[in-house]
């Protein structure tokens, strides 16, 4: 009998059996003339989802922490200074990791639920009047809290100062669920994950690179081997790798842009709208909170909720996976204990997102929360149900 429940925590992601199909192989030489023949037109069809024209896209062996490190080293020197946000914990271990490649970050405090400091960024560039800044870090959709920040006036800022230093965004819970927009927003390198929007398993990290980022390369100081862009650059112009890759999961990734583009970008992103909001509805019904401090902040892949004072939210996501079978995301650094997250990208559609209310719903109850069962999924179905078409009407 079927024991697998959905996964609703905010990656890795559920992966539609079509993927496990397409990555449950035999073996393939990765020499072959064949592998570059599906290889190169892959890279060229990932751009799509990184909103790209003029960027290169790179697959490293990884996750999207290893993509962090791939923009940094290959791009960077040590002793540059780097400005970046701490607002979550993602953006707090991006931080971590650039001092451990001997940058001097500018690390700027923010709310757990706020999105990037831009007031406080502009601030600080403007008063850079000798450019020693040389990258700007900026997580898109910061997993941790469900909030989603504007990048675009991440690049207003930069502008606005009339500075020179790259911008460097973590798209690893964004991309390919939400609209990203490299070339329009100026995005010199973003990171994404195969595990997220992409639907597959963990193991790729898959960055974006801008033409001023590849010419930074050539004259970074950092170490790197293994993340070696412009080695992976020269390998890939040839249809290869610098070393093995994970066919398999090239495999898979070929499959899963097959399934966004027939699908089509503008309704993947739309469906996660829509999906988002019914679980915000859900969340008001309940009398509960999202950690994101004002909805132009929601994210529409992740929702970051805060337990009622006197609760920990992490003995109900136990509980849900105790009792259950199903994963709930629990709360991360400064909101450890306080939020639970649910999340709702990549393979997820209204009837599984109700799905996973009902289950949390449950597990509040049997912990003694002060919510009625089956409030939040009435809100939802509700929402889902008056707004089945309305989608179509979205992307016309």
């Amino acid at each position: 009998m079927p024991t697998q429940n959905p996964v609703f925590i905010p990656g890795p992601t559920n992966v539609p059996d079509r993927l496990r199909h397409a990555m449950d192989m035999q073996t393939v030489d990765h020499r072959a003339p064949d592998f570059e023949r599906q290889f190169v037109p892959l890279l060229q069809s990932l751009k799509s989802i990184f909103g790209t024209t003029s960027g290169e896209v790179f697959l490293f062996p990884s996750t999207g922490t290893g993509g962090w490190e791939a923009a940094v080293t290959n791009t960077l020197s040590p002793g540059d200074e780097v400005l970046a946000g701490r607002y979550g914990m993602f953006s707090h271990r991006w931080i971590e990791l650039c001092r451990k490649q001997g940058l001097y970050v500018h690390a700027v405090q923010a709310d757990w639920g706020d999105g990037v400091p831009v007031d406080e960024y502009e601030r600080i560039l403007a008063a850079d009047t000798g450019h020693r800044i040389k990258a700007v870090l900026a997580c898109h959709n910061e997993t941790a809290t469900g909030v989603t920040s504007d990048i675009a006036a991440v690049r207003r800022a930069l502008d606005a100062a009339e500075h020179p230093a790259m911008l460097f965004v973590d798209g690893v819970s964004s991309i390919a669920s939400m609209d990203f927009r490299m070339d329009d927003w100026g995005v010199d390198v973003a990171v994404t994950g195969s595990q997220k929007g992409l639907m597959l398993s963990p193991g790729l990290a898959i960055i974006a690179v801008s033409p001023q980022a590849l010419e930074a390369c050539h004259s970074s100081g950092c170490t790197r081997s293994y993340f070696d862009i412009l080695a992976m650059r020269d390998a890939n112009r040839a249809g290869s790798f610098p070393y093995t890759p994970p066919t398999g999961l090239i495999r898979g990734l070929r499959e899963s842009m097959s399934m966004l583009s027939a699908e089509g970008l503008p309704r993947v992103f739309a469906r996660h709208r829509r999906i988002a909001e019914g679980v915000r509805r859900a969340v008001g019904a309940w009398g509960l909170s999202l950690c994101a401090k004002r909805p132009e902040l929601y994210s529409n892949t992740v929702s970051a909720i805060e337990v009622p004072r006197g609760f920990d939210s992490g003995v109900l996501v136990r509980h849900a996976y105790e009792h259950y079978g199903v994963s709930f995301g629990g709360g991360l650094g400064d909101v450890a204990g306080r939020v639970f997250r649910i999340g709702h990208l990549g393979d997820m559609t209204d009837v599984m997102a109700l799905a996973g209310l009902a289950a949390a719903e449950m597990a509040m109850a049997n912990l003694d929360y002060p919510i009625e069962l089956g409030s939040g999924v009435v809100a939802a179905q509700q929402y889902y149900s008056a707004t089945r078409n309305h989608w179509k009407q979205e992307v016309a």
